[in-house]
C-alpha cells in the first residue's frame, strides 16, 4: 500500500463565466449574442498528502480551496493535469472513491433537512452497503462519542447549528473512510461547539489514522488539527510548511479581550499594569482589548498580571483574523 493518500500534480482548472453589459440593452445583446471570459480557479497546484496526515489548505475567498476539494473528491474534473486519491482517479473512479473518502461542508449538509438524524443515518447505511451488524456497532460507537443520543429523534431543522455538525461529521463517519475532507466545519459555531468538533477530528487522526484535509478561515483550527499547512493564492501554492513554522513567523500576536466586573461604587476600573510587549488597543467603561507580543511575553503570564491588576469577570484570547496572516504570508513570498 502506497504511502501517499493524495497527490496532485500541475491541477489547472478554468471556467467560462458569461458576461453582459449592463441595462436592459445589455440583457437582449447577451442573448443575442453570448459573450464568455475564462476564470483561472487554479493555475498548476502540486500536492501530495501522506496516509494518516493532518493538512490545513487555507488562503483567501476565492483561492481556489474548495475547487481543490471538489477536484480531489471527483465533483469536478481538472482542465489539466494528474490527481490521485488512494490509488483512484476521482473524476473517473468517483463511486470506488465514495466508499472510502467523506467530506463535510460547514455551509453545505448531507442530512435530510426534515428527517431526524438517526433516520438520515439509517439511509446512509444503505446507500454505502453497510453490513446490519457492524453498521449498528459503527453508530453505537459514533453515537456514545459524540454524545448525540438525545439528538437521534429531532428533525435536522430543529437542532443548532452545533448539534448538526456534530450529526454531520458522525453520518460522514458512517463507513469508516480513510480521508477526512473538512471545508470550513466550524463556520459560525460557538467556541464549545467548535472544541467539540476539534476534539472529535483530532481524535479521529490521532486514534485511528483518518487522513484529514482542512480548509478554514480559522486559525484556531489550523493550529489544533493541522501539522502542515498549505497557503493558495489566486490559484498557486504560495506557502507549503509545518504549522510549527507558520505559528512562530505569522502567530506572534495575540489578542486579549477582557470584561471587567463594576465595583459597584462607580469608581473607574485600576489603570493597566505596563508590560512589555503589550498594547492597549482598545478601551471601554467595562472592558479592555489588548494586543499581545508573545515572542516578549508568553500570553498565560500576560492573563495571570491582569486577572492579578483588575476586577475581571471574563477573558477571551483570540488568534489574528486568518486574513491577515494570509496576507503577511502573501508579501513575504512576494519580496522573496
Amino acid at each position: 500500500m502506497t504511502d501517499i493518500a493524495v497527490e496532485a500534480r500541475g491541477v489547472e482548472k478554468r471556467y467560462r463565466r458569461r458576461v453582459r453589459d449592463p441595462g436592459l440593452s445589455g440583457l437582449f445583446r447577451s442573448l443575442l449574442s453570448p459573450r464568455y471570459e475564462e476564470v483561472l480557479a487554479l493555475g498548476g497546484v502540486d500536492l501530495a498528502l501522506k496516509t494518516g496526515e493532518s493538512l490545513a489548505l487555507i488562503g483567501p475567498n476565492g483561492a481556489g480551496k474548495s475547487t481543490t476539494i471538489k477536484i480531489l473528491t471527483g465533483i469536478l474534473f481538472p482542465t489539466k493535469g494528474e490527481v490521485k486519491v488512494l490509488g483512484l482517479t476521482p473524476w473517473e473512479q468517483r463511486a470506488a472513491l465514495a466508499m472510502n473518502v467523506a467530506t463535510v461542508f460547514g455551509q453545505r449538509s448531507q442530512l435530510w433537512y426534515h428527517l431526524p438524524a438517526g433516520e438520515t443515518f439509517d439511509l446512509l447505511a444503505r446507500i454505502y452497503e453497510l453490513d446490519r451488524a457492524e453498521y449498528r456497532r459503527r453508530r453505537e460507537e459514533l453515537v456514545e462519542r459524540f454524545e448525540l443520543q438525545p439528538l437521534l429523534r429531532t428533525a435536522v431543522r430543529k437542532l443548532s447549528l452545533g448539534e448538526r455538525m456534530r450529526c454531520e461529521v458522525a453520518a460522514a463517519l458512517l463507513h469508516r473512510p480513510r480521508i477526512l475532507f473538512l471545508d470550513e466545519p466550524t463556520i459560525g459555531l460557538d467556541v464549545i461547539a467548535k472544541q467539540q468538533i476539534r476534539g472529535i477530528v483530532r481524535e479521529l487522526n490521532e486514534k485511528e489514522g483518518v487522513t484529514v484535509l482542512l480548509t478554514s478561515h480559522d486559525a484556531g483550527d489550523v493550529e489544533q488539527l493541522c501539522k502542515r499547512v498549505v497557503v493558495i493564492n489566486r490559484g498557486q501554492v504560495v506557502f507549503d510548511d509545518r504549522v510549527s513554522t507558520l505559528r512562530r513567523r505569522y502567530l506572534r500576536r495575540k489578542v486579549i479581550d477582557l470584561q471587567l466586573r463594576d465595583g459597584g461604587d462607580g469608581s473607574p476600573p485600576p489603570p493597566l499594569p505596563e508590560i512589555p510587549g503589550v498594547r492597549l488597543i482598545k478601551a471601554s467603561a467595562m472592558g479592555r482589548k489588548l494586543e499581545v507580543d508573545t515572542d516578549q511575553r508568553p500570553i498565560a503570564e500576560v492573563v495571570s498580571q491582569m486577572m492579578a491588576a483588575l476586577p475581571v469577570a471574563d477573558v477571551t484570547v483570540e488568534d489574528p483574523p486568518m486574513e491577515e496572516i494570509i496576507a503577511a504570508i502573501y508579501r513575504d513570498e512576494a519580496a522573496s
